[in-house]
């Protein structure tokens, strides 16, 4: 019997672009304490993005970005938590309302193919 291989299609709603911003995050831990966090992103799109962070946050919980690079800052919430063996935690955000300007970047359009460039061709002497 053959095993069939099929490519999952892209559920995202905007293509990610890996992309390293220095964040700072902030929210309010379970018990109601208040705290600011520094973060990096690992990978990004219009709505949301994937950072590597040290604190604690739960699914659903909503955190304020702050890009620390244009200062622009963001609701979100987050959507996704991974603990990774090497001890670093990556942490999904979605954002509340999509801001296309929060990463200070042009995303491609979905469905865009990939730019290719021409192969210039060799030429002998």
């Amino acid at each position: 019997m053959a095993i069939l291989h099929f490519r999952c299609k892209e559920r995202r709603r905007t293509l990610r672009v890996t992309l390293t911003v220095p964040l700072t995050v902030r929210g309010q831990s379970d018990d109601g304490e208040k705290f600011s966090a520094h973060a990096l992103s690992q990978a990004v799109n219009r709505n949301g993005g994937l950072l590597q962070m040290e604190q604690v946050v739960v699914i659903g919980q909503p955190l304020i970005l702050v890009n620390e690079n244009s200062n622009r800052s963001i609701e979100c919430r987050v959507v996704a938590v991974r603990h990774e063996r090497d001890g670093k935690t990556y942490v999904g955000v979605e954002f509340v309302t999509p801001d296309a300007n929060f990463w200070s970047m042009t995303f491609p359009i979905p469905g865009a193919r990939p730019l290719r460039r021409p192969f210039a061709s060799k030429v002998t002497a």
